[in-house]
């Protein structure tokens, strides 16, 4: 809130006129004024029989200076589990007024103070003991500012950290030595585990000369069954990304994810106070249970996962914020469980323009397979008897401190731009994957959920650019590309041709017993399902999975209901 403060009152006394001055040093609350008039005797020796109280503020003849309240949280990761975060009220003036935006991580230097509060409707309680502390502020230092001064990366990291970095960069099997080190507890996942790692380092944001800004933050989308260690994946990402913050979609609302009004209980002004994605600017949010957001709440990030920026119009106040932050979601499919036999539309309850949003998207199934379910069980087993504590387990990671400087460092230091080669790969592997999904798109019955946009390909630059980044190179080369295309055609490209397996065969089948089926089952008529599938199945020539598959269709289109557990057909619709 930014208001004017009186530094030199001019006070005049209602009944004899008699103006006095007096300096204002009162940061907060209201200056103390003289009880009663401080008038000189007149010539004859009387004084002026002035009232108690008699001082009244002339404002035209008073000094006035710039002041602003803000209010300093402590940051989410120092906030002790189950607590609030606490919080102390600063006071600005001058030329200190207007410097800060909400969600800017800063140092402030100042004197602690008390004041007394303004407590309306107290009713019988004094609050006459009661006072208030605030902050005088002196000085403020942001990371930028750090970064804007000479030498600001020194001032930041030491020349010890900053030959550690470098080495640690040039080291030949560094990727894959990032990989083991996230989440070393959790058996297999090795592409999510990737795909997390080029999230947190980032690609990079470009700024155009028209004023566009291109986010270089990646987002990545985690669907799948219950018990595949998605949240454990989140948990981790929140202790090793440098800023971080962890919500689950159901505690979270609209304005507790972007930016709430608030009315301020002494002034009754309105103000902002900044969300988990504003609070969260320059890092990760984690968002678990994100299918279980309601749809209103997850349009209001649909702007802060591409326009970095979340406008608001509320209660008069009209503003944007700045929300540069990497979006890293878990959800569960429709039926709790992914269903191989539905294709992904009707798996994934979420609308193309928030899918379109996401870099990657890994479908995470818990599939039987005795030998890897073997290896998982003595993984396990091993961190509940060793307590993690094995040899081969902690060989080639890097320790969590030290992975967190690092991705600050590089964040700070590198922004790499992409080769000529890279790019012509990148746009022709592109195309290929546009046609790739059109004629998938022909052969199925129904459009992808999953759409492939120009999003997509900027998606991979991004994930181009974070490999880059990763190794502290100015360029991204062909290699880069090669690994971020593997990336994606292992998440989103696995995603869309997940139950996209029909043949133009199969496909054709499905057409001729749909015909056969609407012509020889009239309106308002049933048949047993032993009944068509001698004549299909026995007698026809087609494939039980044809069959299945065209009842199906039919039933969700509602041409047909199932009756007597699934034993009957009976033809409802056009």
């Amino acid at each position: 809130m930014l208001n004017s403060r009186a530094s030199e009152l001019t006070l005049m006394c209602r009944n004899c006129r008699h103006t006095l001055k007096i300096k204002s040093n009162i940061n907060l609350g209201l200056p103390q004024y003289p009880k009663k008039c401080l008038a000189p005797p007149l010539p004859d020796g009387d004084k002026p029989n002035c009232p108690p109280n008699p001082y009244l503020i002339v404002h035209d003849k008073s000094t006035f200076i710039d002041q602003q309240t803000l209010k300093l949280q402590e940051t989410s990761d120092m906030v002790p589990v189950g607590e609030m975060p606490r919080h102390i009220t600063l006071f600005v003036d001058r030329y200190l007024c207007n410097v800060l935006v909400p969600g800017t991580r800063c140092e402030i230097i100042g004197i602690y103070d008390t004041y007394q509060k303004k407590v309306r409707n107290t009713g019988s309680v004094n609050n006459a003991a009661i006072r208030s502390p605030y902050l005088k502020v002196l000085g403020v230092q942001t990371d930028a500012d750090l970064l804007r001064s000479a030498g600001g990366l020194n001032r930041i990291f030491s020349e010890e950290e900053e030959e550690e970095f470098i080495a640690l960069s040039r080291t030949p099997d560094l990727y894959e030595r990032f990989v083991k080190s996230i989440a070393p507890s959790i058996y297999g996942n090795e592409d999510i585990k990737r795909a997390i790692t080029c999230l947190l380092f980032s690609g990079s944001k470009k700024v155009l000369p028209d004023g566009m800004r291109l986010r270089g933050d990646i987002n990545v989308l985690l669907l799948g069954d219950p018990g595949t260690a998605k949240s454990q994946l989140l948990k981790f990402v929140e202790k090793v990304a440098p800023i971080s913050i962890y919500t689950s979609g159901k505690g979270s609302s609209a304005a507790g994810l972007t930016a709430s009004v608030q009315r301020d209980p002494a002034t009754r002004d309105f103000y902002l106070e900044g969300g988990a994605m504003v609070l969260a600017d320059g890092g990760v949010i984690c968002i678990d249970e994100f299918d279980k957001m309601r749809d209103e709440d997850r349009v209001a990030i649909h702007e802060a996962m591409e326009q970095q920026t979340i406008s608001i119009a509320k209660a008069g106040i009209t503003t944007v914020l700045n929300s540069r932050t990497s979006v890293l979601a878990a959800a569960n499919p429709i039926f709790g469980r992914y269903d191989d036999m539905k294709a992904p539309g009707e798996n994934i309850d979420f609308q193309t323009t928030i899918l379109s949003r996401f870099d990657m998207i890994f479908i995470v199934k818990d599939e039987y397979d005795a030998h890897r379910d073997m290896s998982i069980a003595h993984h396990v087993m091993n961190v509940h008897t060793n307590g993690g504590n094995n040899e081969e387990q902690t060989e080639g990671e890097i320790p969590i401190d030290l992975m967190k400087r690092y991705i600050q460092y590089c964040k700070l230091k590198c922004a790499p731009r992409l080769t000529p080669q890279a790019s012509e790969m990148l746009s022709s592997n592109f195309v290929a994957i546009r046609k790739e999904v059109k004629l998938k798109e022909s052969l199925s019955s129904e459009r992808s959920s999953i759409p492939i946009t120009i999003r997509q390909l900027e998606a991979i630059i991004r994930i181009t650019e974070s490999l880059a980044k990763m190794e502290l190179s100015p360029i991204a080369d062909v290699r880069h590309v090669e690994e971020a295309m593997r990336l994606f055609n292992a998440s989103t490209m696995d995603a869309i041709k997940e139950g996209n397996t029909d043949n133009d065969e199969v496909l054709q089948h499905i057409q001729k017993i749909e015909s056969e089926i609407k012509r020889r089952l009239p309106m308002g008529w049933s048949t047993s399902y032993n009944t068509l599938r001698q004549t299909f199945v026995e007698k026809g020539n087609y494939s039980i999975e044809a069959l299945n598959k065209t009842l199906y269709i039919l039933e969700r289109r509602e041409v047909v209901q199932f009756r007597h557990n699934r034993s009957s057909i009976f033809r409802c619709g056009v």
